[in-house]
């Protein structure tokens, strides 16, 4: 990688960063402005809501101070990876993430694999005979998965595969109450995993699958295509060479992307599924007002997405050798 590249990369860096800290701002303040008094509700769970005890609760948390000085005392113990207590537990955050962090990874990576496994192959074989009957089956079938919404399609696999057919249980990460170890225990896993992935897979296969697709045929069509065509290149190093190296940049382009909807989606996922991840940590801490823990849930799934997206431009510049580096205005 020459330093052109390298140069392109570190602007890129910078560039993440300042909207990392843009958005540890900006859910700041959404949060610090939505109606509810956390110290009212944490006292309340306690049955003393007196002033004292309120007050008392707003001194422990910080929470009388005013909004700047909270956001700098934030933004300072985030440059520290300090994430603070936990409103409702009073147990450090980073505990209760590392807790949850694993199983939403376990999901979301899972799916993620499973979508770019199944959606590109799909695309390109659905590209090589457009309006074929492979073709139209595919898209068909892909227009129909993503028009259903996700909780839908949750719950249809789960009277399917877990009440009908008794194939597959249908929450939680592992059996409770089971004596697992080793591989029973792997097994175990892979088997509450099944159904969780595959629905939350179902939704972006069809999405690889179009754009897959529609960024073949559109190559297909290049002059450049035509050419390796017309100078008797081996079919196999055209498609190889030509068109799928070409056709991969919206794909990765929308990868990059589809770190922040995992999370998001996983969310519902979660909920369905009984999954015990970060994306029902998020809705219980919303519930419960703990604030602190939804910023901290919010700052680990940005920077998941900077991460994807900074590695998005990695594999931009390693697939396209037309990307000229050292423009740290692009």
């Amino acid at each position: 990688m020459n330093l052109e590249r390298i140069q392109f990369l570190f602007w890129r860096l910078v560039k993440s960063l300042a909207v990392l800290l843009a958005v540890i701002v900006l859910n700041f303040g959404i949060l610090r402005l939505a109606p509810g008094d956390p110290a009212l509700v944490l006292a309340g769970e306690q049955g003393a809501a007196d002033a004292a005890f309120v007050d008392q609760i707003r001194k422990d948390f910080g929470l009388d101070r005013s909004i700047p000085e909270q956001l700098g005392v934030y933004i300072r113990s985030l440059a520290t990876l300090d994430l603070g207590l936990s409103f409702r537990e009073r147990r450090p955050i980073w505990d209760i993430i590392s807790e949850r962090l694993p199983a939403t990874l376990l999901l979301t990576l899972t799916a993620f694999i499973l979508s770019l496994l199944i959606g590109i192959p799909l695309g390109a074989l659905a590209a090589r005979k457009p309006h074929g009957t492979l073709d139209v089956v595919l898209t068909t079938i892909s227009t129909a998965f993503f028009a259903m919404p996700l909780f839908w399609t949750g719950l249809l696999a789960i009277i399917l595969f877990s009440v009908w057919l008794n194939w597959l249980p249908s929450y939680g990460m592992v059996t409770v109450g089971a004596p697992l170890s080793g591989f029973a225990m792997l097994k175990d896993i892979i088997a509450h995993l099944t159904l969780p992935a595959l629905t939350l897979a179902l939704f972006y296969i069809s999405i690889y699958l179009r754009i897959t697709r529609a960024a073949v045929i559109d190559v297909m069509g290049s002059d450049y295509v035509r050419t390796a065509r017309a100078i008797g290149l081996p079919a196999g190093r055209i498609w190889r060479q030509h068109i799928l190296r070409n056709a991969l940049l919206p794909v990765i382009t929308f990868a990059s992307l589809q770190a922040g909807h995992l999370i998001g989606g996983s969310i519902v996922i979660e909920t369905v599924f009984a999954w015990p991840g970060i994306g029902r940590l998020a809705f219980d801490a919303l519930l419960q007002r703990d604030y602190n823990l939804l910023l901290s849930v919010f700052f680990v799934s940005s920077v998941v997405v900077m991460a994807f997206n900074f590695l998005a431009d990695i594999l931009y510049v390693l697939v396209d050798p037309r990307i000229e580096a050292g423009a740290p205005t692009t």
